[in-house]
């Protein structure tokens, strides 16, 4: 069985050689593929990634885009060049042991699944970014009805079904989880260690996992609209009662006036809610503008396989 392993790349001079000659070192070079998507990287991780495709010319494919265009879209350009049956998707920096890629592709051949995610015990990020994960799976399970106690790691495992379907999308703001739930429930999951960042940084950053929110807000969910039509309903229903209490007040206490501040306080509160489902319209808006527009998803400057 041909098996893929595709690792986007983003800044990983110090640790992309080492990963992928462990990788070779321990699955072989027969029935074997792995693909180096450059993510737009800013340091050596380009010619260092060329150099390995050169060496060894019958497993590395790698792809170099044009510019920094983010995980997923990296990942989705690897996809369309992925050729095994089974295809593992890992990072560049060793946190997800080459060890467990085995396993991840026996468990795949042993079982019906058309994905398979892992999950650790204990992550060994730093708290920003283990807050940034729990703060995702809370919105994943109300936004893209992710099964519950399912997470979703980078680290995982899809079949060629899956693949195929995944890389029909087109659109400029792909989120891969988001394409996976979509298609299939065949969902498995495995318990793999979770290793502490040795070199480098992380390149997730607020800005990077905000834009990650985004797309799932927005590209794989209508949640946000129902949402802005909950909180319509709820505010109308308050100003109809506050003006029932208001009028009842009135004739009530005829000689009691009606305070400039709290007309001031309503107007304010209806405003900022107008506003916001403003911006949650608009931003659908824009983005099915951007898609319309053909926006790319990912931008290939070169790609290196067979020697070439």
């Amino acid at each position: 069985m041909m098996k893929t392993i595709l690792i986007p790349v983003f800044n990983s001079e110090l640790t992309i050689n080492s990963l992928v000659e462990t990788i070779i070192g321990q699955l072989g070079n027969k029935d074997l593929q792995v693909v180096l998507v450059n993510d737009g990287s800013k340091d050596g991780s380009d010619s260092i990634c060329l150099k390995l495709s050169k060496k060894y010319p019958s497993v590395i494919t790698y792809i170099n885009l044009a510019k920094n265009f983010g995980e997923h879209n990296a990942v989705m350009a690897g996809l369309n060049y992925a050729q095994g049956e089974a295809v593992v998707i890992m990072d560049d920096d060793f946190q997800n042991p080459p060890e467990e890629v085995t396993r991840l592709f026996d468990e795949m051949s042993k079982n019906q699944y058309d994905v398979i995610y892992t999950y650790s015990e204990k992550k060994q990020h730093s708290l920003f970014r283990n807050l940034g994960s729990k703060f995702n799976e809370l919105v994943a399970n109300f936004m893209i009805d992710k099964p519950k106690g399912l997470y979703l790691s980078s680290f995982k495992c899809l079949n060629r079904m899956l693949v195929k379907e995944i890389i029909k999308y087109k659109g400029p703001f792909p989120y891969i989880d988001g394409l996976v739930l979509r298609c299939t429930n065949r969902i498995g999951q495995i318990r793999v260690e979770h290793k502490r960042r040795d070199q480098g940084e992380s390149g997730y950053t607020l800005r990077k996992l905000i834009r990650l929110w985004l797309n799932m807000f927005f590209n794989f969910s209508i949640g946000p609209l129902r949402v802005s039509v909950c909180l319509g309903l709820f505010f109308t229903f308050i100003g109809l009662i506050g003006s029932i209490l208001t009028v009842i007040d009135k004739l009530l206490h005829p000689g009691i006036a009606i305070g400039w501040a709290s007309l001031i306080i309503v107007i304010m509160t209806f405003s900022g809610v107008q506003l916001i489902i403003l911006g949650l319209i608009g931003e659908y808006l824009g983005r099915l503008f951007l898609t319309d527009n053909e926006t790319p998803q990912f931008v290939i400057r070169e790609v290196h396989k067979d020697g070439k």
